[in-house]
């Protein structure tokens, strides 16, 4: 089994309305990630998840691109600690 990893990030842009968060959510259970999305401020939200690096890897492409609507203008990302404390992945509100 690969070692865990985390990483937090911060996407901005046209992200509000579109289904952004709930997109999210779908792609990071399926990828088998935990953690949660939420909003941040207006145009951005944070996103912390935790598992497998080629699944982060996989998640980091996917919140570059969004569903159809989105418009991303800026992903800023990095590794955190894993803490293990994520059941599953969420949208906090």
């Amino acid at each position: 089994m690969s070692e865990k990893k985390a990483i937090k990030v911060s996407v901005a842009g046209r992200i509000q309305g579109v289904g952004y968060r709930a997109f999210v959510q779908q792609k990071a259970t399926k990828l088998g990630l935990k953690g949660y999305i939420r909003n941040s401020d207006g145009s951005e939200v944070e996103v912390i998840a935790e598992g497998a690096e080629d699944s982060l890897e996989e998640l980091l492409e996917l919140l570059e691109s969004g569903p159809n609507r989105a418009e991303i203008e800026d992903v800023n990302w990095e590794w955190i600690e894993h803490t293990g404390d994520f059941i599953r992945f969420s949208i906090n509100y």
